[in-house]
């Protein structure tokens, strides 16, 4: 049976583990002008239906350090923007390549995806998940506390695709989080309640920044409105009023927590320009290790 990498939830500990393990193995490898072309002569189509920064680059970049050939696709130059169904353009796609990479909106379009691929399809992104980022977000934790385990995880923000991954990750991993969320804007209900479920681990949701961040080892935030809601800009800047991560906010944490953001950020909304920059910030080191994972990734699903 051909393994996708759609969510978190389908993948255990151990196989999450061995990830973290591949890619700490191809980052040095790089880093030392070692080849690892694993993906020889294989193609990999990238279809994009949002549009990306660090998403599109780090995955063409991947794809031709592991060896093998990226096809951009857009949707809106394809059959896929013409009203193709979904089911049409996979099984005519895993004829073509060895692998497909979707960032789109609803995860059902991934998952309808995956069904009729006979070859492995990885979740870019979507409004539900954004696995691959937190992968990387982990990884970055990782290589500066030395593993995940024992720390506390703080999200400060929206109950986003970032809000819901990360709380599939606590539950799998077993490490504690609390989000602070707005009343309204709290994660998805269906991803929580399986993660109650399941979890080991404290994961508890607070519609107080400063009791999330209160001794955090770790501190995660978004942008308040993600791609495809712009239009609720203004009342978000109302309903997020408290929830940036500032110096006041950072200081409650412990004094050498680490603080993430995905990018792209809003500076002076969801966090300030001396976070971002300052000594806390893994920011930078967080978004180059999108290409390490998202290497691990492929090659372990396509190799």
């Amino acid at each position: 049976m051909t393994r996708h990498f759609l969510a978190l939830s389908q993948y255990t500990k151990e196989e999450l583990d061995a990830l973290f393990t591949l890619t700490r193995d191809l980052k040095e490898k790089q880093k030392q002008g070692i080849p690892h072309r694993l993906l020889e002569g294989k193609s990999v189509a990238l279809i994009f239906e949002k549009s990306s920064t660090r998403t599109r680059v780090s995955f063409e970049v991947g794809v031709a350090q592991l060896g093998a050939h990226p096809l951009f696709i857009s949707s809106a130059t394809s059959q896929m923007g013409r009203g193709e169904p979904i089911k049409d353009t996979a099984r005519v796609m895993a004829r073509y390549c060895d692998g497909v990479m979707i960032r789109t909106y609803g995860q059902e379009i991934v998952e309808e995806f995956a069904r009729y691929s006979s070859v492995p399809v990885i979740n870019g992104l979507t409004d539900l998940f954004h696995p691959c980022q937190i992968m990387a977000d982990l990884f970055t934790v990782i290589e500066y506390k030395g593993g995940y385990q024992g720390l506390k995880f703080a999200w400060v923000g929206d109950g986003n695709n970032m809000a819901n991954t990360w709380i599939e990750a606590a539950a799998i991993l077993g490490f504690d989080l609390t989000l602070a969320c707005p009343t309204g804007y709290e994660p998805d209900r269906q991803v929580w309640d399986w993660a109650q479920q399941r979890a080991s681990s404290a994961i508890t949701i607070t519609e107080d920044p400063e009791e999330a961040v209160r001794d955090a080892d770790v501190i995660n935030t978004d942008v308040w409105a993600s791609m495809g809601q712009e239009q609720e800009q203004k009342e978000r800047e109302v309903a997020f009023q408290g929830y940036c991560l500032d110096d006041a906010l950072v200081a409650l944490a412990r004094p050498d927590c680490m603080v993430l953001h995905c990018l792209p950020a809003h500076r002076g909304e969801e966090i300030t320009d001396s976070v971002i920059e300052g000594p806390r910030s893994a920011v930078w080191d967080e978004a180059e290790n999108r290409l390490h994972v998202q290497k691990a990734i492929m090659a372990s699903l396509m190799k």
